[in-house]
């Protein structure tokens, strides 16, 4: 007779399959709707890319030249997905080259899940072959970190790394999976997304009261301004916002990485904030008389010197972290909660209003700023290209549809300054980081990310030659991307600051730089440098059209520098325009 034992026996038997570790890794991503892995094989993650191989038809893995172009490439797939990037990497060396990548998505909040294999358990603190410990390494710059010694850990365990990494405000996750653990084979029960953790609370709740007193300050506010951050493009808020911003009038003012939440040509969009940014919105920002941050974090190249910024202000915070809140500047009334859910609370409490005076201030300022900065830099009047007047021939040929990934530099303070965007998640730039070597290989991400969308990649001439090994992974992978690199033949933004602080005492910052174009000619990616203005418009057009990879490089002017400039030790209101 068959009893209820038998019965419940023979459920679990069905429901129960015998793989490896390995394999269950593999299962979670599939689980988790993964369909791209960035990463570069060694013998400590050997078995999860033996299990791979059985894989192929539904994983697609792109083997980069180094871990930490691996760790890009995942960064600028998530930017411009909206989904969680996965990273493999071996033990040792492989994992330690992931940290300036996980440092660089920890600050910047992007989600990543990223794999390293590690020695076999028995030999943990041996200082075995390639041993390293990975996870107190990766403490300081992950969301949660862990480490597997036993298979039967892994489904539970990945589901947690997914959960955390896109809940709340996302960021890096790492899981150290010893070589035992991928060889192990248990009884694998299926996968179980992560919905829950105890003690995690990834979106605070939202205290009502906070809305109804940002509402009542923005109501009674006379010259109010909004500065806003990614945590728009993360929350998926941008119509939110954008209803917020159209329904109250007031002019909004981006941080780098809120870039592209609020489309470029929008009546109320008055610019970029900080060190760089334009004259009207940092100027203001020391005369509005209520202060709304919609996700952003007050980083220090926003505000200057804080001891003088928006001390004349009520300031109202959004923010889905806690901890952002009161952190750098004091906020009147801090608002906790994911802005998707925050912002339309706030929306139906406001009055529809206009603020003609108030929104022509900025435009007067950037009258000026076009006469004395904007208009020289992009329509020159000397022979020497600019890098300015090149992003502008870009915006004219891509409509503002293109995704542009920047490195880190002057090329990067003017794109972020010029390039514009009709959509979101157009701008993938390392913000907080500011990592030489980003941009390359997060475009190779971006594209694999947005594989419809136009993806050029702006770099310097010292960025590019930190990462210029994934002209390999270019190559390999056959993605379509457009590397336009502005040679001006020194480390721009430190010669600068040694120009105008230093006495023009330049030291170590003349670099030279090989045939870029022979070099992406070795890897059989085409390509061609002008330094003349009569060439640059159907280079600019050759790369665009060309099907496959392009590398376009553009000699620029040597000493140019990019300005308007909050100098360090400045406040926002001491911007200088030359």
């Amino acid at each position: 007779m068959e009893t209820l034992a038998t019965v419940q026996e023979t459920t679990v038997t069905k429901k129960t399959k015998t793989i490896s570790g390995s394999q269950a890794v593999l299962e979670a991503f599939i689980a988790e709707d993964v369909d791209t892995i960035f990463g570069y094989p060694g013998g400590a993650i050997m078995p999860i890319y033996d299990a791979l191989y059985d894989y192929h038809d539904k994983l697609k893995h792109i083997l980069v030249r180094h871990e930490q172009g691996g760790i890009h490439a995942g960064q600028g797939y998530a930017r411009t997905s909206g989904k969680c990037g996965v990273v493999f990497a071996t033990s040792g060396p492989g994992a330690t080259n992931l940290v300036t990548g996980l440092a660089d998505a920890m600050i910047d909040s992007t989600p990543l899940v990223c794999i390293t294999g590690q020695v076999y358990a028995h030999l943990l603190g041996t200082d075995a072959f390639q041993e390293i410990d990975v996870i107190n390494i990766t403490t300081p710059v992950t969301k949660w970190n862990y480490q597997i010694t036993d298979a039967t850990e892994i489904p539970a365990v990945l589901a947690k790394a997914f959960y955390i990494a896109k809940s709340g405000r996302p960021g890096p996750v790492l899981i150290d999976i010893t070589k035992n653990a991928q060889l192990q084979q248990f009884e694998y029960e299926g996968y179980q997304p992560c919905t829950h953790i105890r003690s995690y609370r990834p979106k605070p709740i939202i205290r009502k009261e906070y809305i109804t007193a940002a509402a009542e300050l923005i109501n009674k506010a006379e010259k109010p301004f909004i500065i806003f951050g990614q945590g728009v493009i993360l929350g998926k808020a941008e119509k939110e916002f954008k209803a917020f911003v159209e329904k109250t009038g007031i002019p909004a003012a981006w941080t780098i990485l809120g870039l592209s939440a609020l489309p470029s040509d929008h009546p109320l969009n008055v610019g970029m904030l900080g060190m760089h940014g334009n004259y009207g919105p940092n100027v203001l920002t020391n005369d509005c008389d209520v202060l709304i941050a919609v996700g952003m974090r007050f980083d220090d190249r926003v505000t200057g010197r804080l001891d003088k910024y928006a001390k004349q202000a009520k300031i109202i915070h959004l923010d889905i972290d806690p901890s952002e809140i009161d952190k750098n500047v004091k906020a009147t009334v801090g608002v906790w909660g994911d802005c998707k859910e925050t912002l339309p609370m706030l929306t139906k409490l406001v009055e529809s209003k206009v603020y003609p005076q108030w929104v022509n201030r900025f435009r007067e300022y950037q009258l000026e700023e076009e006469k004395e900065v904007i208009h020289e830099e992009l329509n020159p009047s000397t022979d020497v290209l600019t890098m300015g007047e090149v992003i502008r021939n870009l915006n004219e040929l891509t409509g503002g549809n293109a995704v542009i990934v920047t490195d880190v530099g002057q090329h990067q303070m003017v794109a972020c300054r010029y390039a514009k965007f009709n959509q979101s998640k157009s701008n993938v730039t390392s913000g907080g980081l500011g990592t030489m070597g980003f941009a390359l290989p997060a475009a190779i991400g971006a594209k694999f990310g947005a594989p419809e969308r136009t993806v050029v990649a702006i770099i310097g001439d010292g960025g590019v030659q930190m990462t210029i090994q994934e002209l390999g992974t270019v190559m390999q992978s056959e993605v379509n991307i457009k590397i336009l690199i502005l040679n001006n033949e020194f480390l721009g933004m430190v010669r600068q600051w040694q120009q105008l602080f230093h006495d023009k005492r330049y030291s170590f910052v003349d670099i030279a730089s090989p045939d870029y174009v022979a070099v992406a000619k070795a890897y059989k990616i085409e390509g061609q440098k002008i330094s003349q203005r009569e060439y640059l418009r159907d280079a600019l057009t050759t790369m665009l059209n060309h099907n496959g990879s392009y590398l376009l490089e553009v000699m620029v002017g040597k000493e140019n520098n990019v300005f308007p400039m909050v100098p360090q030790g400045c406040s926002v209101s001491e911007i200088r325009l030359k």
